[in-house]
């Protein structure tokens, strides 16, 4: 594994930093290592620091009082949660689990503020991150409402395409996931897989997706409700 320092460097909220501020904050993080299936986050938790995916995956969830799960968000390395907590000083707003064997670096909150305050450049950084995060949030607000399931999913593929840069998503999206994302069945997912399958859109291998048709991918996400 690279220094952890040189690691920041491709975390959107530190690569905009010069080397010698990426080693400050080096110096201040711990890593953790969690196993599969493991909380590393509960709801309501005091949220005292931000966490960064140095290697695995995580997903950020609600539990239901009837036990089901409604994913957030799905993140890999390099992506990072509990940045709200650096500002507002409140709770957790969801869990976060580590879908498979993972390890993340922790930065505390009062250690990252005094950083902010040596270098305003992290501050704008942190503007930045939260802007696209807003941004993304609207944009699967208005996915939820405005598409049918076979639309939600098309968009899913497309957006964990751009995020893979290639055609094949490697990250594995069982049809359960891909259903939690959505809030949708997991039957009703794993026929309009099998849909876009059989129309030659996408093929699908231990747990692969690639993409064959882009084109009619993006115009079944544009077809609203």
């Amino acid at each position: 594994m690279p220094t952890i320092a040189a690691f920041l460097a491709t975390v959107p909220l530190f690569k905009s930093l010069n080397p010698a501020e990426r080693e400050r904050f080096g110096e201040l993080v711990r890593e953790k290592n969690y196993p599969k299936g493991s909380v590393i986050v509960f709801e309501d938790d005091p949220g005292d620091a931000l966490f960064v995916v140095r290697s695995g995956r995580v997903k950020v969830v609600l539990l239901a009082e009837d036990g089901r799960e409604v994913i957030l968000g799905l993140l890999g390395v390099g992506e990072h949660f509990g940045e709200l907590s650096l500002i507002d000083d409140q709770p957790r707003s969801a869990h976060v689990i580590a879908m498979e064997e993972s390890s993340v670096l922790v930065l505390r909150r009062d250690d990252f503020r005094r950083r902010v305050e040596a270098s305003p450049t992290v501050a704008w950084a942190l503007l930045q991150e939260l802007s696209r995060r807003l941004r993304r949030a609207d944009e699967k607000i208005g996915t939820l409402v405005l598409l049918d399931v076979p639309g939600r999913i098309a968009r899913m593929l497309l957006d964990a395409a751009i995020e893979c840069g290639s055609d094949l998503i490697e990250k594995p999206l069982t049809h359960q996931t891909i259903a939690q994302v959505i809030g949708a069945s997991r039957e009703t997912v794993s026929r309009a897989m099998r849909e876009f399958q059989e129309l030659g859109w996408v093929t699908a291998e231990r747990r692969r997706i690639r993409l064959l048709n882009k084109t009619a991918l993006h115009e079944r996400a544009q077809q609203r409700v």
